[in-house]
């Protein structure tokens, strides 16, 4: 396709994170009476705590988890968790794809626990996760944001574990069901399938996780920002709208926003079935394209947020690896000067790809009218580098 087609999309906003904002998002949907007050006031503790009880209803999270606000986006949450739990009992942390390999990287050469385990596999691929023991205390990631690979189900977590699971769930949660019995310390942030701002981290614990944590004084230094523990026991304000350090209110008044959105379209089933549309358009549009390819060769495993995609076929094989990493980057770039598509590059660290992303708040018309406009940056790409 040589000639640019006519139909752009309304919000041309595909980047994995920050993500786009929900679908009619102005800054006049925030609630401002918490602006200029302490986020210790009655006010700003009701709105953090507003925050976290919407958060549990669209969630379907149980009761008797506890829900934190924590500083530090989802990076913040995993390491907080692995910081207070891990040690206790041999460990295994699986990757398959780069946020993952930090959490090996942290275990290994941080925390340098001594009964460690890493399971490791390469972009589009999971490991065996069944080789883990119930002993074992697991960390992993539910979803690959830049590899576009998922965990396709929880069989692998013994009912009956002796350890906890510490679950980054952060390109997931909202757009796959979690299975919450078998994940004892969960995290996410705002700015991933919600669409809402940075900076924050979500810590939801299970009872095993809260036992693990009243029970277990880790052996290393914990940073003021990581210490849920008060006189021996979970400090439980951090989970009723208290928090270790001040929190941005205005970003909390977006993630309220965005939470009431979802619950206004029909709350978790409805935010799912939003990435299964947009994203079952970008795997219907690869298989009938011969050029590209899913990450993610197995259907189970692919991911409904963070489509990731490669190039194939003959003249892209026959160019040298200098030219293969730049074609991505050109498409991107001409959609981008175009004004029908930003941030969908593929990930630094993985194969040369695009990555759109059609979590809950995409619309999936947008994502159809992107997809004639790669096949144009493509087309002039593959001029110029023949």
């Amino acid at each position: 396709m040589t000639t640019e087609p006519t139909v752009r999309p309304d919000r041309p906003f595909f980047s994995s994170g920050p993500t786009s904002k929900f679908p009619g998002w102005s800054l006049d949907k925030l609630k401002t009476d918490a602006l200029g007050r302490s986020h210790r006031s009655a006010l700003g503790k009701e709105r953090l705590k507003y925050a976290i009880d919407l958060s549990r209803e669209l969630l379907g999270i149980p009761d008797d988890y506890l829900i934190g606000i924590v500083p530090g986006s989802d990076t913040g949450a995993v390491e907080l968790a692995m910081w207070n739990m891990l040690g206790a009992r041999p460990a295994t942390v699986a990757a398959w794809e780069s946020f993952g390999n930090v959490w090996i990287q942290d275990a290994a050469k941080q925390l340098k626990l001594d009964n460690l385990t890493t399971l490791d596999a390469d972009y589009g691929e999971i490991p065996d996760l069944a080789s883990i023991g119930k002993g074992d205390d697991i960390v992993f990631t539910w979803n690959g944001t830049t590899s576009g690979a998922k965990i396709p189900n929880t069989d692998w977590i013994a009912d009956d574990r002796e350890g906890v699971t510490i679950n980054d769930a952060t390109s997931a949660i909202f757009a796959q069901e979690m299975d919450w019995p078998k994940l004892d310390a969960t995290t996410y942030s705002w700015q991933k399938v919600m669409g809402s701002e940075a900076a924050h981290g979500m810590l939801i614990l299970s009872p095993r996780a809260v036992e693990r944590i009243e029970s277990y004084d880790p052996p290393w230094p914990l940073p003021k920002i990581f210490r849920v523990k008060k006189g021996g026991k979970l400090n439980t304000a951090i989970f009723e709208g208290a928090t270790i350090n001040t929190p941005s209110l205005l970003a909390t008044e977006d993630y309220i926003a965005s939470l009431e959105w979802a619950k206004s379209i029909g709350g978790r089933a409805e935010l799912i079935a939003r990435a299964d549309r947009a994203s079952g358009l970008v795997y219907d549009w690869i298989d009938k394209t011969d050029w590209v390819e899913a990450m993610v060769s197995d259907p189970a495993k692919r991911t409904n947020t963070g489509v990731c995609f490669k190039f194939t076929g003959d003249w892209y094989d026959g160019l040298d690896d200098e030219a293969k990493a730049s074609v991505p980057k050109k498409i991107v770039k001409l959609c981008e000067e175009r004004g029908v598509g930003y941030d969908f590059n593929g990930y630094r660290d993985a194969p040369p790809s695009l990555r759109i992303w059609c979590g809950s708040t995409v619309e999936a018309g947008d994502v159809a009218a992107l997809l004639p406009w790669i096949e144009w940056a493509y087309a002039k790409v593959k001029e110029e580098l023949s």
